[in-house]
């Protein structure tokens, strides 16, 4: 009888609830960067933070999109048994370039009055340091804050300004590195004029 192995060495059980309370962290305190990097260098693959998420977030539940990375999705897929569906019907919209971006967030579900829950998440991949400073202002932020973000960031709520949602729809973002550092901004949190 052949044995069968497992290809990683990510926990779903520890390690998921592990970067799940990173992750409530984050959601908890917006723009506050937490790091998941411990538990992606479990995962194999391109995109081992993105798959982190994935682990941890999905089931046959719920459905995901993966814009234009058939690899990403097959892993994905693959590993949580989640559906694939189309970007505006996903739950979970991962997006490895920053070029489609704006795609990813015109065509993301943005709940509506009713049941504002039922929008979707953008768990965006994202290269290069903070740098750039925007002002923040929502919950879990208190007082309007600046805080230093990378040009993905930055543009990502650009193109969430331009939906123009009316609260408290909208979508929320995760925003990771990879070298595993998560940044997480709720759809009622938003940029202020300087």
């Amino acid at each position: 009888m052949t044995a069968l192995t497992k290809k990683h060495r990510f926990d779903e059980v520890y390690d998921a609830q592990k970067v799940y309370r990173l992750l409530l962290t984050a959601v908890s305190n917006p723009a506050k960067s937490v790091n998941i990097r411990e538990y992606a260098e479990k995962l194999y693959g391109a995109h081992p933070a993105m798959l982190t998420l994935a682990f941890t977030l999905l089931d046959n539940e719920v459905g995901f999109s993966v814009l234009e990375d058939e690899a990403l999705a097959g892993d994905i897929a693959c590993l949580t048994l989640s559906r694939e569906a189309e970007p505006e019907e996903a739950d979970y919209l991962f997006v490895t370039d920053p070029s489609l971006l704006e795609d990813a967030v015109r065509r993301a579900k943005c709940g509506t009055l009713r049941d504002p829950h039922r929008s979707a998440t953008l768990i965006v991949e994202c290269a290069g340091r903070a740098g750039l400073f925007l002002r923040l202002a929502g919950p879990g932020i208190g007082e309007a804050s600046e805080f230093s973000v990378t040009e993905t960031v930055k543009t990502a709520l650009e193109f969430r300004d331009k939906q123009c949602y009316e609260a408290p729809c909208g979508i929320d973002f995760v925003f990771v590195s990879e070298d595993g550092g998560l940044l997480a901004l709720p759809r009622l949190v938003r940029r202020e004029a300087r």
